[in-house]
């Protein structure tokens, strides 16, 4: 006796809707770990070598900027002024200068101090960080060295700082 054709269909519905679940619980699974932060070691303004790693156990604000653009400049005292008062509490601001040559960045940093390290940044860099097509573009990094938020463009620097807040060590969750 042959089966309604309802009956033969059933299977391979089943069959899809479980294939369905499984890739959706999956995908939920890997959106909810964020990506690892790539490491790198890049020399600052004064030669020191900057290595991404040895911040972990702090949040880091990882900002590509060039000294032309106007929302970059705007963006650099505000990041100043949190270095100097969350660095004490785990936060490291790390600026990637996407400029072509080092002297304008040198001049700036002569008439503007940031209160953060310097680096050189280059195309290879940029790619390492899925790309960094426009500027300011930041990334902020958990105390694991995870990429938990990436802001392209000017930043809404009041719920910047909040999310620092809240992902530095003791902070209420």
């Amino acid at each position: 006796m042959k089966a309604p054709a309802h009956f033969a269909f059933a299977p391979c519905a089943l069959l899809a809707a479980a294939l369905l679940a499984l890739a959706a619980g999956a995908s939920a699974g890997a959106a909810s770990e964020p990506p690892a932060a790539p490491d790198f070691t890049r020399a600052d303004l004064a030669g020191t070598p900057i290595k991404l790693t040895e911040f972990r156990g702090k949040v880091v604000l990882l900002n590509f900027w060039a000294t032309w653009c106007a929302p970059c400049l705007i963006e650099m005292p505000r990041f100043s002024q949190w270095q100097r008062a969350y660095g004490t509490r785990g936060l490291q601001v790390l600026g990637v200068s996407m400029d072509d040559a080092r002297e304008p960045v040198l001049r700036l940093a002569r008439q503007h101090p940031p209160a953060y390290p310097l680096i050189m940044g280059d195309a290879a860099l940029a790619k390492l960080y899925g790309g960094v097509y426009g500027l300011p573009t930041s990334f902020l990094i958990d105390t694991q060295g995870r990429i938990v938020a990436r802001y392209r463009g000017e930043a809404d620097l009041k719920g910047l700082e909040a999310k620092i807040l809240s992902l530095l060590p003791g902070a209420d969750r």
